[in-house]
């Protein structure tokens, strides 16, 4: 089983910058992609960024130019920069690894951390 115990979230205000950290350990071989996501009031959970075992990045528009998605395989901990935060940055934010198990991948999810910028 993998455990992902995520920090750094709390209140912010616009214009500020903010640092989450994701830790995974358990039964880890090897971590394929890091990912965070975001559920924000009366909205569906939306990927904001995700990294590949290799660094390839990928973000969702809205915080393209104001986020950083950073992994440290040897700590198996992926990082999200969030600078010039906005109003609209408010969510919880969750993390996910993708793990290969045997013949499969397996998703894991940690419990999400509550981001609040205010005006």
């Amino acid at each position: 089983q993998v455990q992902l115990v995520e920090s750094g979230g709390g209140l912010v205000q616009a214009g500020g910058s903010l640092r989450l950290s994701c830790a995974a350990s358990g039964s880890i071989f090897s971590i394929n992609t890091m990912g965070w996501y975001r559920q924000a009031p009366g909205k569906q959970r939306e990927l904001i960024a995700d990294i590949t075992s290799s660094g390839r990045v990928n973000y969702a528009d809205s915080v393209k130019g104001r986020f950083t998605i950073s992994r440290d395989n040897a700590k198996n901990t992926v990082y999200l920069q969030m600078n010039s935060l906005k109003p609209e940055d408010t969510a919880v934010y969750y993390c996910k690894v993708v793990v290969p198990i045997r013949a499969v991948t397996m998703d894991y999810w940690g419990k999400g951390i509550l981001v609040t910028v205010s005006s």
